[in-house]
């Protein structure tokens, strides 16, 4: 079946997943919301870096609904709308701090190149991050992309949606 025939399920009320097509494997989606939801609730990382992270792994894989969506302990520990504005491909002349640029470069670089991290740019991450917090935005980044393509690839979502709060996954 092409991916443009993927029949999608009804959605199953506030839970934007459930219509997705994502949910015609029930066991996979729930390991993987069990599996996410480890990541953003027990996690070392602060929820604003990995929360950009995610956005900028949005931005490059054009995933409607990752890009629109904010999680909820990202903006109470701080992360602002202003700064989610910035995540562009000129970040480096932005205002965003110099942590918050190196998070962005490290996200580019894996989702482009991931064997060519640079010495450069793992000394900056080893000085700026511990070894458990590189780890955790590592397996963070693996989880955004793929599903993210998962979701771009099989379809079925709009064309575009309005940003919105949503509970950070537990």
């Amino acid at each position: 079946m092409s991916a443009s025939r993927v029949r999608l399920p009804e959605s199953a009320g506030d839970d934007p997943i459930s219509g997705s097509a994502l949910a015609l494997q029930p066991e996979a989606l729930s390991a993987f919301n069990q599996l996410y939801g480890t990541l953003w609730s027990r996690g070392v990382l602060d929820h604003p870096s990995k929360e950009l992270a995610r956005l900028r792994n949005a931005r490059k894989t054009n995933c409607v609904f990752c890009r629109n969506v904010r999680f909820a302990t990202a903006r109470a520990e701080g992360l602002s709308e202003a700064q989610v504005e910035q995540i562009q491909d000129d970040y480096e002349n932005s205002s965003l701090s110099d942590r918050q640029k190196l998070i962005l470069r490290y996200t580019d670089c894996f989702l482009t190149d991931p064997g060519g991290l640079d010495a450069d740019l793992k000394a900056a991450m080893a000085e700026e991050f511990s070894p458990e917090e590189v780890v955790e935005l590592t397996a963070g980044l693996a989880l955004f992309m793929g599903f993210s393509k998962i979701a771009v690839s099989l379809g079925g979502m709009p064309d575009s949606l309005p940003t919105f709060e949503m509970p950070t996954p537990e």
